[in-house]
C-alpha cells in the first residue's frame, strides 16, 4: 500500500530541518513515543539505525528506523522495520513563495504478515490517517511549539 501526503509548515525551510532532524525533538510530535535509542552509525547519516519503542493503544511496539537517503534541506527518506511490517518513508521538502515549507511524504508499508496484509487492504484509510496526525502534529510543535500529550493513542 502506496500514498502520499502533503502539509504546509509556516516557518522558513531551514528552521524546519532543524526541528525535524533533532531526535530528542520527536517526543513533541510522534504520539505514542516512549523513547529511541541509537544502535548503528552516526545519528542522522545514511545507513544510521535508531531502535523506537511507542505505546499504541494497550500495546507497545517497536521498530527500527534506518536512514536510508538524505539530501538536507530537500530530501530525507527512511525505512522503518517491525515485526510483520516494513514502512518506507520519502520526505521531500521545498520552499514556498512565503517563505514557507512544503513537507510531501510518500509512504509505502510492505506487511510480511498474512493480518497486517488484511489490514492494510480493509483499513488503509488507518494508515493515511496517523501519517497525516504526526505530520499535524509537527507542524503545530514547528509553529507554535506545542508538544502532543504523550496519552495512549
Amino acid at each position: 500500500m502506496k500514498y502520499t501526503t502533503e502539509i504546509v509548515v509556516h516557518i522558513p525551510l531551514n528552521d524546519f530541518i532543524k526541528k525535524l532532524n533533532h531526535a530528542e525533538n520527536m517526543k513533541h510530535w510522534q504520539r505514542g513515543l516512549l523513547g529511541h535509542e541509537f544502535i548503528h552509525g552516526t545519528p542522522g547519516d545514511i545507513g544510521s539505525k535508531m531502535k523506537l519503542k511507542y505505546q499504541m493503544g494497550k500495546r507497545q511496539m517497536e521498530l527500527v528506523e534506518t536512514i536510508t537517503h538524505k539530501k538536507l534541506p530537500y530530501e530525507f527518506h527512511m525505512m522503518y522495520d517491525a515485526k510483520g511490517m516494513q514502512n518506507i518513508q520519502e520526505n521531500y521538502f521545498e520552499e514556498t513563495p512565503e517563505g514557507h515549507t512544503k513537507w510531501t511524504s510518500i509512504s509505502e508499508f510492505i506487511p510480511s504478515s498474512f493480518m497486517l496484509r488484511m489490514m492494510t487492504l480493509l483499513m488503509p484509510g488507518t494508515f493515511k490517517k496517523q501519517s497525516k496526525q504526526y505530520m499535524q502534529d509537527f507542524k503545530n510543535f514547528a509553529e507554535k511549539g506545542i508538544s502532543v500529550s504523550h496519552e495512549k493513542t
